[in-house]
């Protein structure tokens, strides 16, 4: 018998407090599709919630299914200089991995800033 060939992707999640942001690539990095927590409720408190994470993640399987994506890597992202991932990643992922999906790896690619613009104040510092 030969083996079935799987299409694979990339997922890249970008969490912050405020909102869940799900863009689904192939693997030349060419987009197929991109959800948000504001596609899914028209809630501002509400866009960064696992509840709507996990809505987000039925829509992107979707997407794959679509496409015949069985496969994915999953990138997650949080903002640059907070204390980690936003609320949603986690359910996203587990979300993904209940819909069929198979996950092949998790990498956190979140932006760490390396020493930044010079800071206000002469050799003696900021009077205030």
């Amino acid at each position: 018998m030969a083996k079935s060939e799987e299409k694979t992707g990339i997922i890249y999640i970008y969490t912050s407090q405020n909102n869940t942001i799900t863009q689904l690539t192939d693997l030349s990095g060419s987009t197929i599709g991109r959800v948000s927590g504001g596609q899914v409720t028209k809630h501002n408190r509400l866009k960064s919630n696992p509840t709507i994470a996990m809505f987000i993640g039925k829509r992107i399987r979707e997407i794959t299914r679509d496409y015949g994506i069985t496969a994915v890597y999953v990138r997650v992202r949080g903002q640059t200089n907070g204390t980690g991932i936003g609320a949603g990643a986690h359910a996203l992922v587990k979300t993904l991995t209940k819909e069929g999906l198979k996950v092949i790896s998790i990498s956190d690619i979140t932006r760490v800033p390396r020493g930044g613009p010079k800071k206000k104040g002469g050799r003696r510092g900021r009077r205030v």
